[in-house]
């Protein structure tokens, strides 16, 4: 193989792969098949169904459950058992089904391929299954093939590629066999062309460079089998969460149970306390209670146009401090537009033209680009159907217009040439490159009609296209012969075209709405300088360029310095676009990746979360992604990103109900033991934590979000949903809530020796009724109003009604309960209403001395 085929003449590739313009003969291709394998992109690492499955399983919090699980069965308490695996399954069965659906971006990648390629075999042209393709086959290209590998070009006819998916370049490219620089960017390789990209206009001829997985289409597969799964902030958490429950489940087990056999509690009561123990210690309900939430947040984000793939995409949307974001496409419209037109000395704004002459000149220059075009507003070149566009626009019928000027004769566009002209019985329209049809032209068009092309008019129009192109236009110049015998050397100089993939009419808002909430925006594109340059200026990102070409000799360090000053990264390679994202993550930021192409791919996995646009996102990157635009909308990022800040607020509110209402349980059950009693046994704190933990915490993931959601800066992505608030919180009501029930059960004891069921009864239902009591101030410290959750109000009532039946039906046989009568309920209510005064001083407490913008901080690891 060579190194640097692209700069390398043609003649040295073919000698390089010994070979010959007529191609190789068929057992040669058979033994280089043999020793190169088959053109297609494998695998790299596969996860199995099976891998898949087990992976759900793979948390702290769940071995944690597991264990309880055992624990209660061994105990022999089956119900309880049973419950936490119900849980563990169902969350697990959950996973899975999110988890294979995003196991296809490299199935999309192996289907890039064209299924057959033409080439040259024995001195003959054939076409054979492109899978069977070797270096050194000579292949035969033409407009409307996808090019099945990677290959030096050996002669061509105007032929150009679109390159957008595997580059970023927003228009096809010209190639040629001369060779480029060694140190090049991909998307200057004009002599090269590579696998997976369409060839949109004329012929060509090469010799295969590279197949399989040596592709640069192969780096990509290779790269995205290498990329391990990110976690995001919240999963991160609940696994330190799941490390310290089980280190405390643990702890507390081995202090109880000796400390209880000493003061002569029978071994099997000391172990049921310690079951109750690890039981409520943990939160079953929190990986169901999380995996539904975000559910709920991927259902109302889809009916705003971001489809999650991911579930735990929705909660670190809410932590992105940094969006790194692909231009063609994404912040632009993906199409060429006439930005700005040029007539003799007037500049046109083709959404505003001038009256007069200047106009009439403007709609001539119309005219004359769309007959000298060979597009429709719906297929062919990009810059040729820019003009079509401006033509219909600004209303000329242009199939009208070509039956009534039909084109007789024609001179295709070649890359020697860099024009195009086409006859029109008595009339010649020529377009191409400004310098060229320059040269060409002896008279220039001016508001007096047709005048000699003084060489000061020359300069001046040489002035107005260096304009044009400082303004990242694409710029074309059309002129006209009276005589189709002199279109090479007497054309009358119309005017200028310049044309601009143009920004998104709404990114300029969402940009700014982004800005204020803290985020910052880096655009990453395999464009040329000026062009980004251009488009970032215009859409308020920055002015802070960097080159990919300088960024490939910079070591990691470097660039960890550099990426937070850079706003546009230009010319920049797959392998570019992933460091980058490497050096923002190693600096702690929460990073978010948007893109459209195959070239995208690799940083859309390894981002935090990847976001790729649904309509002109290629099957690649949607498969790569976490969040995918249903309407390549930039705007639907910011809403998006505001919906995941908003399920974070609900996600923090029941976690901390559930933490502050399993601290209780503990603290209670732990002092009520070394007391001599077992309060509330193993199937009751299930039931509790199920009930109370189960429909209502599930409920607050329809809270409404907070009206500063988006005026707050970013979570600190090095801190966890532990924050310091929900510590206060959690030791707070946890407190308030032990001081109460304690109370409450030795007033129903009523210096009992030992634990009644009617003792028991009580403090069980008034934990539930607590638990709901202390649910709607938690709100109130997360500004949420109380009466704003309809669904809230209906799962406290049903849970209330589910705590009846267990009370008053024959399930209390299951839970040890006796009825209550309504003097006990009384009594509950008064220890209601001891505990809202001091829940409502926590939460004051609270609010006064760790406000919400100086809470970003948690529990670091």
């Amino acid at each position: 193989m060579v190194d640097n085929p692209h700069s390398e003449s043609a003649d040295s590739i073919l000698s390089a792969h010994q070979t010959v313009e007529d191609g190789l003969t068929a057992s040669e291709a058979r033994t280089r098949l043999a020793e190169h394998g088959a053109n297609e992109v494998v695998q790299v690492s596969e996860r199995t169904p099976l891998d898949i499955l087990v992976a759900q399983f793979d948390s702290v919090l769940i071995w944690v459950l597991v264990a309880a699980a055992v624990l209660s069965l061994w105990a022999g308490h089956t119900i309880d058992a049973v419950l936490i695996v119900v849980i563990v399954v169902a969350n697990g069965i959950f996973g899975f089904a999110q988890d294979y659906r995003a196991e296809r971006s490299l199935d999309a990648l192996r289907e890039l391929t064209a299924p057959t390629a033409t080439v040259r075999r024995d001195g003959t042209t054939v076409d054979v299954d492109a899978t069977e393709l070797v270096p050194g086959d000579v292949l035969e290209l033409e407009s409307g093939n996808v090019v099945p590998a990677d290959a030096r070009l050996l002669e061509e006819t105007d032929l150009e590629v679109d390159e957008a998916a595997l580059t970023g370049e927003s228009v096809p490219v010209s190639k040629s066999p001369d060779p480029v620089d060694p140190d090049a960017p991909l998307a200057e390789h004009s002599s090269m062309v590579y696998k997976g990209t369409n060839v949109t206009r004329g012929r060509g001829v090469a010799v295969v460079s590279a197949t399989g997985m040596d592709t640069e289409v192969g780096a990509i597969a290779r790269e995205l089998g290498a990329t391990e799964e990110t976690q995001t902030p919240l999963q991160q958490e609940l696994d330190r969460l799941g490390r310290r429950l089980g280190v405390g489940v643990f702890l507390l087990a081995a202090l109880i149970v000796p400390l209880l056999v000493l003061r002569e509690t029978p071994p099997i009561q000391a172990g049921l306390t310690a079951v109750s123990l690890a039981v409520a210690a943990v939160p079953e309900g929190l990986p169901a209670v999380v995996t539904l939430t975000l559910a709920l947040g991927v259902r109302t984000m889809a009916g705003e146009n971001a489809l999650v793939r991911r579930l735990p995409a929705v909660e670190a949307l809410g932590a992105v401090d940094v969006i790194c974001t692909d231009k063609t496409g994404t912040l632009t419209e993906g199409r060429m537009t006439v930005s700005r037109a040029w007539v003799n000395d007037a500049v046109i704004d083709p959404d505003e033209p001038e009256d007069g002459s200047a106009n009439e000149r403007f709609e001539l220059l119309l005219r004359a680009g769309a007959l000298c075009n060979d597009a429709t507003r719906d297929e062919g070149d990009p810059t040729e159907r820019a003009l079509v566009d401006a033509a219909e626009d600004h209303g000329i019928d242009v199939e009208a217009l070509r039956e009534r000027r039909p084109r007789t004769d024609e001179i295709p566009f070649s890359s020697e040439t860099k024009w195009m002209g086409t006859v029109h019985e008595d009339t010649a329209y020529v377009k191409g490159a400004p310098e060229v049809v320059l040269a060409n032209s002896s008279r220039v068009l001016s508001a007096d009609g047709t005048t000699d092309l003084s060489p000061d008019a020359a300069d001046r129009i040489r002035h107005q296209v260096r304009t044009f192109a400082d303004d990242a236009l694409r710029v074309l110049a059309i002129a006209y012969a009276d005589d189709p015998d002199d279109i090479e050397s007497d054309l009358v100089f119309v005017g200028l075209v310049g044309m601009i993939d143009p920004p998104r009419t709404e990114v300029a808002d969402a940009v700014a709405a982004t800005d204020r909430a803290g985020i910052d925006l880096k655009m990453v594109t395999g464009d040329n300088v000026r062009t980004a340059a251009a488009i970032a200026s215009s859409l308020g990102i920055g002015e802070a360029v960097m080159e990919g070409g300088e960024l490939e000799g910079m070591d990691d360090d470097t660039l960890r310095r550099r990426v937070e000053t850079v706003d546009v990264f230009a010319r920049t390679s797959p392998e570019h676009k992933v460091r980058i994202l490497r050096a923002l993550k190693e600096n702690g930021h929460v990073v978010a990746m948007t893109g459209d192409g195959v070239n995208d791919a690799p940083a859309l996995k390894n981002a935090d979360v990847g976001v790729a646009m649904g309509n002109r996102g290629t099957d690649v990157a949607k498969h790569a992604s976490d969040v995918v635009l249903l309407d390549d909308n930039y705007a639907t990022i910011e809403r998006a990103i505001e919906r995941g800040r908003a399920i974070f607020d609900n996600v923090w509110k029941f976690v901390a109900y559930l933490l502050s209402a399993n601290v209780a349980e503990v603290v209670i059950v732990f002092l009520a033991s070394l007391s001599g009693y077992l309060v509330l046994p193993a199937v009751q704190l299930l039931w509790i934590n199920l009930l109370t933990d189960g429909l209502p915490a599930l409920a607050l993931g329809a809270d409404p979000q907070s009206g500063d959601v988006m005026e707050r800066p970013p979570r600190d992505p090095d801190r966890g949903i532990v924050d310091a608030r929900m510590l206060a919180l959690v030791g707070g009501a946890g407190a308030v809530s032990t001081v109460v029930m304690l109370g409450l059960m030795f007033y129903t004891l009523g210096g009992s020796t030992a634990v009644t069921p009617y003792a028991m009864t009580m403090v069980f239902t008034g934990f539930v009724a607590l638990e709901f009591e202390k649910l709607y101030v938690i709100r109130w410290l997360r500004e949420t109003p109380t009466l704003s959750n309809g669904w809230l109000a209906f799962a406290v009532g049903g849970s209330l009604v589910l705590q009846l039946a267990v009370l008053y039906t024959p399930l209390n046989q299951y839970f040890g309960t006796v009825p209550l009568g309504l003097a006990d309920w009384l009594v509950i209510a008064t220890a209601l209403a001891v505990a809202l005064p001091g829940y409502l001083g926590v939460v004051t407490v609270i609010k006064r001395y760790l406000p919400l913008a100086a809470a970003a901080g948690g529990l670091s690891e």
